[in-house]
């Protein structure tokens, strides 16, 4: 006699989506401007969040990855590759209700990398000018996350930057890159070494572009900018 096969019950279908954070999420970005001078940046008063690192540091994969859209900045294996202000439009949206909601409009701002290894000193000092024009001049600046290597937590040329930055009265989130790259401990190590030499106001974000990681830290830190609740 033929025995019937025992039902096993299954549960749903697990769904893999990557996880947002409490609050606003970007559900549009995109490409507005490119700017030396400050008569080239974007009209009006939209708050900007800045992005500064050394080349090579992974900035414009963790721009792709932050706003979910593969490709919205370029991602070169030369360093140096990004030589102007690039100025992102983006949408975050906070649903309040199912039938009220709340949109953010603010640009993300892409600076050109610091320490470029390709070019002549000429060209760094005057790349180095318009950043810092930009920095010590725009009024729409709340926030600059300083991009550190997770595994180079010594640059001087990284501690040099964040003294500048420190001096020009700028508020500041340090984001540590290419996490994955690194072993359990000596990630714990880095991290706490950064968190030595980069102190400020809020704890340094440890970020992977493969995997996302730090991806919802990082947009609530940009939330409390965007929405007004930063101190």
């Amino acid at each position: 006699m033929k025995q019937r096969k025992k039902q096993v019950k299954r549960g749903p279908a697990p769904q893999y989506s990557r996880k947002e954070p409490k609050g606003p999420r970007i559900i549009a970005s995109a490409y507005t401007a490119s700017a030396v001078r400050a008569d080239q940046y974007p009209e009006g008063d939209t708050v900007e969040i800045a992005f500064l690192g050394r080349s090579n540091v992974g900035k414009s994969s963790l721009i792709n990855s932050l706003c979910n859209h593969r490709g919205l900045a370029l991602v070169s294996g030369q360093p140096g590759k990004t030589r102007t202000i690039n100025f992102f439009s983006i949408t975050s949206k906070e649903d309040i209700s199912d039938t009220e909601e709340l949109r953010y409009h603010w640009f993300l701002v892409d600076l050109p990398g610091y320490g470029f290894a390709k070019t002549d000193k000429g060209n760094r000092d005057i790349w180095s000018s318009f950043i810092a024009d930009y920095i010590l001049h725009s009024d729409r600046l709340m926030l600059l996350c300083l991009l550190i290597d997770g595994r180079h937590p010594e640059l001087p040329i990284d501690q040099e930057a964040f003294k500048w930055l420190m001096e020009s009265g700028v508020p500041l989130q340090i984001v540590v890159t290419k996490v994955d790259k690194l072993k359990s401990s000596e990630r714990q190590r880095n991290m706490r070494r950064i968190k030595e030499l980069f102190p400020t106001k809020t704890a340094p974000i440890a970020y992977s572009s493969l995997n996302h990681t730090g991806r919802e830290l990082l947009l609530q830190r940009i939330n409390t900018v965007i929405v007004g609740e930063e101190e």
